[in-house]
């Protein structure tokens, strides 16, 4: 007997049974896209290291987060480059590197619901696939321009194949399937492998074929994955030092060490850079007191009058794009990003930070879960008699997507390292595929025979009690449709009594509370629409932090970096990097500016990316001439090179750059011309 399962040619009735795929899609689609350009460049790390990435194949193949390849992005590049290509072929602008990552969320919901309606059913696929477009964080990301989206769709992907290969017991299938998990730890290493366990199991209790043979089928899938996997990291390791940029946010310049160090065990056992382990070390530039003290009363004058940044780019004409529209609403935001989850603990993910991002239907999930599992345990075959468990796709479904659900939960809830709100993302496809798989099961249950419905209303109760519960708590902590709570409960408790009461009724029963449960986390995320998207921390909800759109800076930031890479293009720059800083955060601006921006410590500021006698030899070489200390992450202390430039440089007055602020928060520019003796003996 084949294995395939069995596939009809599509009639006219299926077509319109499936008519919620365009449902899902267009719901993704407005959720994703609408308002999409007052979110500008986002994420303005990854935007500069898109346009470092343009210039040249060297800096594309290596991920050079500056035009000079001096340092990385601290991540593998995949995912950047899908948005290079994009504004390779479009044109660099916010849109070109925007559009791919809200497109690739949709290709995920869509994907989703075929996945489940191969398997579960139309109404199965149409809840799960919902369930995934309105998840708040999945949303935020998809509407930003992070690598989190592309990672979710090549881990759904695979989660087709593996289902696939689970059915049919393909080498092929199982093979493709590690090929994409493989891309995917190209996009974001580590993270890629949680969706493994999960996979494995699933074809180890649920392929055809001998025990011996889906074990050595697995084998060989993950060496597939392994190759895959580790291909970029052997290109790069492979490159003499002297020849590539400096691995960025890795300790010793290897792709090894960031891949299991900083994006690895570290986000799990915990890392400097982490909650409550950041210090400000000795050797920093610290501004003087009078410098904070007008700096703040700076920054409280531009809050009170929210001037919009200038849009206009000081060097590159090229860049240049209509300004965004104005936000719609503003006011009441956070001024300050949540970077943090909630200390390590079993709840933590209906916590502050995380909670409000995916926490409204993790109960649903749960009990949908359980359901699933149920359904397969006490389903018959009327045809054949009793089912063999172990072949039912339906089981496959469950260990695949309900196993991968579960060990994301699980590390989110426990990791003890860097775990940032925006990370819960990729419990969307999880979730949304449990609530709607297990939505549908538990309806099936809930009129079958008398052993599954009792089994069924129970677990039907479990779910309506507890997400009710969590959805109006989190409604309550936000202070957001508070009034929606007496609906929610009354359309869970009709559509309770219902299933109780008229047995055929429980599939339209479930249906309803299950919309019912979608409505808060679908204009929950909506919220993304009303202010630019904070694009490190990306996050939905009313006062989640907004970004500031444009170049990321405001007003009078905007006006001291103008004037900056104004007097540097002009006095004689280096000719590999027009002005060098302490961390990306603050070169990051310039270089979408269209100056030839670097920095010295990477992402962080701290990268020992270079000393001060290679500092030395930049300028000898004329490669580099001016540093800018202070800025974003000067107070973790810089690396050698700053420190040199403290000791050896020439400092110059804000009034020789013409700064437009007296004390220009902290930044002071140092000229190194000359200097390249005293630097190597400084650092």
């Amino acid at each position: 007997m084949s294995d395939r399962l069995p596939v009809s040619a599509p009639s006219s009735r299926s077509l319109i049974r499936h008519i919620g795929l365009p449902v899902v899609i267009a719901v993704s689609a407005v959720l994703n896209t609408h308002r999409l350009s007052q979110n500008s460049y986002a994420n303005l790390f990854y935007s500069a290291g898109d346009r470092s990435m343009l210039r040249s194949l060297h800096n594309f193949l290596f991920a050079s987060f500056d035009p000079g390849g001096l340092v990385t992005v601290d991540k593998p590049p995949v995912a950047l480059w899908v948005q290079v290509v994009s504004a390779k072929l479009f044109g660099f602008s916010p849109l070109s590197l925007l559009l791919p990552e809200a497109i690739t969320g949709i290709l995920a919901v869509a994907l989703l619901y075929v996945i489940l309606a191969r398997r579960m059913g139309a109404l199965a696929a149409s809840g799960g696939a919902l369930g995934l477009a309105v998840f708040p964080s999945f949303v935020a990301v998809s509407r930003a321009n992070g690598v989190d989206p592309v990672l979710i769709l090549l881990l759904v992907i695979a989660c087709g194949l593996g289902l696939r290969a689970c059915e049919t017991g393909r080498w092929r299938t199982l093979i493709g399937c590690a090929v994409v998990i493989g891309l995917a730890f190209n996009t974001k290493t580590l993270a890629a492998y949680l969706v493994v366990p999960s996979i494995a199991l699933a074809f180890l209790v649920c392929a055809p074929g001998s025990l011996r043979r889906r074990i050595l089928q697995l084998l060989a899938a993950g060496v597939a994955m392994a190759v895959v996997s580790f291909a970029w990291i052997a290109v790069v390791e492979l490159t003499p030092a002297s020849q590539r940029p400096y691995v960025g946010s890795s300790l010793h310049n290897t792709e090894i060490g960031l891949t299991f160090e900083y994006n690895g065990f570290g986000r799990v056992e915990g890392q400097v850079g982490g909650p409550n382990s950041i210090v400000v070390e000795p050797g920093a530039y610290v501004p003087s007191a009078q410098e904070q003290k007008v700096d703040a009363a700076v920054r409280a004058k531009d809050r009170g009058h929210a001037k919009p940044a200038p849009t206009n780019p000081p060097l590159d004409p090229a860049l240049e794009a209509a300004p965004a529209k104005p936000p719609i609403v503003t006011k009441g935001r956070e001024k300050n990003p949540i970077p943090f989850g909630e200390s390590p603990k079993p709840l933590r993910l209906f916590g502050k930070g995380l909670g409000d991002q995916a926490g409204w239907l993790l109960p649903l999930a749960v009990f949908g879960l359980i359901g699933l599992l149920a359904l397969v345990l006490l389903d018959r075959d009327e045809s054949r008699g009793r089912r063999h468990p172990r072949r039912d796709p339906r089981l496959a479904l469950a260990l695949v997507l309900g196993g991968w659900f579960v060990v994301e939960a699980a590390v989110l809830s426990l990791s003890k390292g860097i775990v940032h709100p925006y990370y819960v993302s990729a419990l969307a496809p999880g979730t949304g595929a449990m609530a709607g798989a297990g939505a549908a099961a538990l309806a099936k249950l809930a009129r079958g025979r008398i052993s599954q419905r009792v089994v069924g209303i129970s677990l039907v109760a479990g779910a309506l009690a507890s997400t009710g519960l969590v959805e109006a708590v989190l409604m309550h902590r936000e202070h957001y449709l508070v009034s929606f709570i007496p609906v929610l409960a009354a359309g869970a408790a009709v559509a309770f009594l219902a299933l109780i009461t008229v047995r055929r009724l429980a599939t339209p029963a479930i249906a309803l509370a299950f919309l019912l449960m979608l409505i808060v986390p679908a204009k929950y995320a909506s919220t993304t629409w009303l202010a630019p998207v904070e694009g490190t921390f990306a996050a939905a909800g009313p006062n989640a932090a907004a970004g500031p759109g444009g170049y990321g800076v405001n007003a009078h930031d905007a006006a001291i970096d103008r004037a900056l890479a104004n007097y540097v293009v002009t006095h004689h720059p280096g000719s590999r990097w027009a002005l060098l800083t302490v961390a990306s955060d603050t070169s990051s601006p310039l270089i979408l500016m269209g100056l030839d921006a670097g920095a010295l410590g990477g992402y962080s500021g701290t990268d020992p990316a270079v000393n001060g006698a290679r500092l030395g030899r930049m300028v000898a070489r004329k490669e580099a001439r001016y540093v800018l200390l202070g800025g974003e992450y000067s107070l973790r202390g810089g690396n050698l090179a700053t420190r040199a430039v403290l000791r050896a440089c020439k400092e110059l007055a804000p009034s020789e750059w013409e700064s437009p602020i007296a004390y220009p928060y902290g930044l002071v520019l140092f000229d190194c011309a000359g200097d390249e003796k005293a630097l190597a003996t400084a650092g």
